[in-house]
Formats: C-alpha cells, structure tokens, sequence
C-alpha cells in the first residue's frame, strides 16, 4: 500500500506537480499517462525514495519491497546473462547459507533442554519457513523460464553481458526485477526494448501477478490489457479514472465536455443576476430583490474549467516523388556483419505505395535489414535492387549517434535545409513544439522524447517517397503517437517501418515480414492477421506436443465410496471434526470481516483528507492486514 499526500514539486517558479494525492491499495493495477514531461517518472522515483518532494509526504506499508524500472540505468559488465539474472536470488541464497551454518552448528550442539539450543531451532524453522515462501522452484530454474519469456535463448545464457545491447540489458534488469518477487512494481516505459512476442508474455505475467503495478507506457493495447485504472498527470495536476486506459479517453471527453457546458451555463446564469443588479440597483421598489441576488452571487461556488495540455506535434509529410513500381527487391540475400551472419535466404519485394513491417524478436536482423535497404551496410551475399528515381528518408533506432550533440535544435535543420526552406525552419521546429528559446538548446541536452521530434522534423524538410521508420514511437507519447500514425496513414509514398507497437502498426501496415531463427517470412495483410497467425501456430505447436501416456485403468483401480446421507455424515463424524469444522467457519467469517474493513479504509485513503487522518487511517490499515494475515495463517493450519 503506498500513499501519496498534499505532493508538489517546483523548480524556483516552475511547477512540475502541484499538492496531488494519490493512493495505491493492494494487488492494484494502475497506468500513469500524461505528456513527455508531465512528471510521470518523477512521481515514481520520489515514491521510490530517490527524489525528495518539495513538500508533501509518501506513506507506504512497513517492509512494502519494491522493484523499480527505469528508462534508463546501469548494466553489469563482467557477468554471463545467466549469473547476472542469478544475482536476484542473492537474499535467498544468504538465507540457504544461514540454514547451513545453524546446522552445522546443531550436529556439534548436545545441550538439548537449553535456551540457546531452543532458540537455534526456532530460527532455523523460521529460515526455512522464508525459503518455502521464495523458493516456489529451483531459482535456476525460475531464471530460465523468465528469461526465455523475455526473448533469451538458451544458448545465449552464457554470453557475456557486455556483448549485449542496452535493450537487452534491460531484459536482464526486468528479469531480476521479477523474481525479487516485490509486492509492487514501478515500470517506467517497460515495452521500449521488447519485441511483440516478448511483450505478450510480459502481458501475461503482470496479469497473473499477485501484488501492485504503477505503469508508465505509451503502449494503448498494453496498458488496456493490465490495468484497470488509469491516472493522469496534467499541468502539475493529478485526474483519477476508475478505468482502463480506453475507457478513460471517453470519460475524460465527456468529463470535460461536461465541465465546459456548465461553466457555460453558470455564466450565462451570472450575466442575467448581474444586469438584473445593475439595471434595478436604485430603484427602492427592487431593493430587496437586488441584495437577494447580489448575496446569491456572494455564495455561489464558481464552476472553473480544468486546463488542457493541448500541445501536440503537427506532422504532414510532403507529397511524394513517383517511384519505380518496385522500390526494393532482394533475391537469395545474406546479412550480417564480419564475424556473424545474422539471416540469409532473404526474397522480399517492396512496390510502390505500399506499408510494410519488419517485425521479430531482437537481434534478428531488423534493423540489419533496413541498413541494407538504406545503403548504410552491404549485404554478405545475394542481390539487392533499388527502384527507379527513389529518395528515401531514414528514421534510426539510434538517434544519440546520429545527431550531433554539439549542434543547436535550429542548426541540426538549417544544415540540411535547402534555400527556399530556411525562411520556414522556425515554423517547422514549433509545429514539432520546439518554440520560443527551444531552438536554441544544444542537442546533448535535449530528452529522448524531444530527440525523436527533432529527428522526425529532418524527415519533412524533403519531399521523399520511401520512409524508412526504425522505432519511431519508442520515446514519444500516446498522443504524439496518435498523430504519427495519420500523417503515415495520409502519406502517399512507400513506408517500411520496425516496431513492437501493435497498436501504432494497426492498420497502417498491409504487408508483414517476420524475421525469425536466421529467416524472413512474408505475411501478407496487416498486424491483426500476423498476430492471429502467430496465436494458431502456436495452439498448433500444443497440439502436436507430447502428451502424458494415458493411465490404463487396471492401474488406477479405485473403490468408489457410498453415497451416504447429511444425517449418515454427520454421525460419521466424530466430536473433534465437528469442532473443528466450526473453527474453520469462524475464522472464515472473521477473515471476510476484515477484508471489507481493509476495503473501506482503502476508499476513505482514496479521499483527499488531512496528512493526520491519512497517517492515522495507514496505521489502522497496516495493523486491520496484519491482523488479517494472522487469521488467515491459523486458517491454513486448521484446514490442513
């Protein structure tokens, strides 16, 4: 349980988050949206504890534990994938070490009626209690079904971390999250270095997990799928919606479409009271009826409008040059690099107009694949041909390379900008809301979300008919997303773009091709039907998966019990049955009790009440579990 209080951030004049409250209860789902800058990840690290507000508090429940991913952090470099993943089970590990020593200690102990010998046991019993509680399964073999869910295979257990990419790094940092077992998890942008497959066991795994989950993601489907309460950020302030992601777009429209109509309505209504004071203001015979109102104006409570962040990138490509009908084809093509081949036996043809994705886990050769197609790379082997009259735009993963940091936001344009262009360039940089004393930033400054911007800025200073869009939406939020997708949607040239975004790919694309196990498959039609492919083949794979031999029946000879009556039953049954039946109903009945007094405390934590009454009610919470935890212990006991 965590509980945010009266919290506010500033910066000397600037405001980041202004006097929000917040409350997060148990086995609670929550997805945190809001703009690029909103103060999403701000308000998970001050929960975590590595930023301190400017004033406010964060109550959480005594020992709460928990695992907190960021966009961006440290890797280990002199560890294999596998010991690194390990290093999640280290308090596991200290506890087995401990258990060892005590017994060592017990087989050399003879003083067995003593205190001290006694107390020995007693920790020991509870060490093992904690290790049956940690340890579901082998650890090793709990890192390996993780792993291989994150994208991992098992030949790559033993690689060395400092071989991998940053994203896949950060696999290995999500996994030794989950396994640390928190009981709540902060995850910041978690889908931006997963691939589709991945994502969809990610989804699966966070909605079987039995604790909280504070998300942040631009990812629509992914946050429809988990949570079931959305809260937004926006202009310092905090909205709460009891709903998941979608839903919450349609109620906070009709939220503020009806918030607008009676603002309107009330001053309408304040116009009429004022000129009725001001037109009968000295005349005796409507003095009484003038000070009614004046007093009904002095009381009434002023409807206020909630202000609206609508600032949003502005994106229409130009109109595109006409091609060659095939743009790209490939026959027999191998790709990789010197030391490693990374697929081969690649046939794709790209014609004119169409919308194509490279999809597939990472490492497959997607981005390989598009540096071949942009001329950046030669291929190993095999044949490329590019169209006729093609002029290709290029979108890159790696953005930090590509720009250079020692250029401003307007010269990383004005560079490449043509004559004719150049009078423009200012109303290029704020239709991509760079304005103002923005365009003089420098870029090695500048957020992941601003570097996407201005990268996709450089893309409509040419008018191109091929786009080649390498993770385009990894840094940018829902609603800059949203704007991308139409003006790819609108744009009348040739796109080839990877992404893991099903939502963003759906229906933008028509043609897929699937970079899998060293191969490229062609799927035509959209991403919906590539998914449904996916899911058949492997219900398929299930199917055709061994199954357990049949038990025979002579080997499982049964003697089938006689049906015996309620009242045969009950003098079956001895007096320490009935008694201890009556046990169990009583705790049963105590223990759904105090799960509706913890439900009660969480909606009166959920109200905007004093600090006082919040440390107050947190305390009553913490001990109403606990006392819960222990009725539901003695439970399991008697029921055994």
């Amino acid at each position: 349980m965590i509980t945010v209080t009266d919290l506010t951030v500033s910066w000397g004049a600037f405001t980041l988050l202004d006097h929000i409250n917040f409350h997060l209860s148990d086995n609670e789902k929550i997805g945190l949206v809001g703009k690029n800058g909103a103060g999403k990840s701000t308000l998970l690290k001050i929960i975590l504890g590595e930023v301190s507000p400017t004033s406010g508090n964060v109550l959480k429940t005594k020992g709460e534990k928990i695992g907190y991913l960021p966009q961006q952090m440290e890797h280990s470099k002199d560890k294999s994938v596998m010991e690194e993943t390990m290093t999640a089970f280290d308090e596991l590990f200290a506890v087995h070490a401990k258990i060892d020593e005590i017994n060592l200690e017990l087989q050399s102990r003879e003083d067995y009626q003593s205190a001290s010998y006694n107390s020995l046991i007693v920790e020991l019993n509870n060490l093992q209690d904690r290790v049956a509680m940690m340890e579901s399964e082998p650890a090793a073999s709990q890192a390996e079904k993780v792993l291989t869910g994150l994208g991992f295979k098992k030949s790559e257990f033993n690689r060395p971390t400092r071989e991998l990419s940053q994203g896949w790094n950060m696999r290995i940092e999500l996994a030794k999250i989950l396994l640390s077992k928190p009981d709540t998890l902060l995850l910041d942008e978690p889908t931006n270095h997963l691939d589709i497959e991945s994502i969809q066991w990610f989804e699966d795994y966070l909605k079987s997990f039995r604790g909280s989950v504070i998300l942040i993601s631009h990812d629509r489907r992914f946050l429809d799928s988990i949570t079931r309460r959305t809260v937004e950020i926006m202009l310092g302030k905090l909205y709460d919606y009891k709903v998941p992601y979608s839903q919450y777009k349609i109620l906070r429209k009709e939220r503020m479409e009806q918030q607008r109509a009676a603002y309107e309505n009330q001053q309408r209504m304040i116009e009429k009271t004022e000129e009725f004071i001001e037109r009968f203001r000295y005349k005796a015979t409507k003095s009484n009826q003038v000070q009614s109102r004046i007093k009904q104006l002095d009381k009434l409570e002023r409807i206020t409008v909630d202000l609206e962040d609508r600032a949003a990138i502005t994106v229409k490509f130009p109109p595109a040059p006409r091609s060659g009908q095939v743009v790209f084809k490939s026959e027999d093509l191998c790709i990789g690099y010197e030391n490693k081949q990374v697929a081969k036996g690649i046939n794709i043809v790209i014609e004119r107009g169409e919308k194509v994705a490279f999809v597939g886990r990472n490492g497959e050769g997607k981005t390989t694949m598009m540096r071949i197609l942009t001329q950046e790379l030669e291929p190993l082997d095999g044949k490329v041909e590019r169209g006729y009259n093609v002029s290709l735009g290029y979108y890159a993963q790696n953005q930090e390379d590509i720009l250079d940091k020692k250029d401003t936001v307007y010269s990383t344009l004005e560079n490449i900008a043509t004559a004719e262009i150049r009078p423009k360039l200012r109303d290029i940089l704020g239709a991509f809301l760079f304005k103002g004393e923005d365009i003089d930033k420098k870029v090695a400054v500048l957020s992941g979300g601003e570097r996407a911007r201005l990268a996709m800025a450089k893309l409509i200073l040419k008018p191109y008919n091929l786009l080649c869009l390498d993770e385009p939406t990894n840094h940018m939020d829902i609603i800059s997303k949203d704007i991308l997708k139409q003006a790819l949607m609108s744009y009348d040239g040739t796109l080839v773009i990877v992404s893991h975004d099903r939502d963003f790919l759906n229906n933008l694309v028509d043609k897929v091709y699937e970079f899998k196990e060293g191969r490229v498959k062609e799927h035509l039609g959209g991403i919906a039907d590539y998914l449904d492919h996916l899911k058949k083949e492997s219900e398929l794979l299930l199917k055709q998966a061994p199954q357990e031999k049949p038990v025979k029946l002579e080997e499982k000879k049964e003697v089938k019990a006689q049906p015996v009556t309620d009242s045969q039953q009950m003098r079956q049954e001895s007096k320490e049955a009935r008694r201890k039946r009556k046990e169990i109903e009583r705790l049963e009945n105590e223990i759904a009790e105090l799960d509706n007094k913890i439900a009660e405390i969480e909606i009166n934590l959920s109200s905007n009440l004093p600090t006082e009454k919040i440390e107050e009610l947190s305390k009553l919470y913490a001990d109403t579990k606990a006392l819960r935890d222990a009725k539901l212990d003695e439970w399991s006991l008697k029921a055994l």
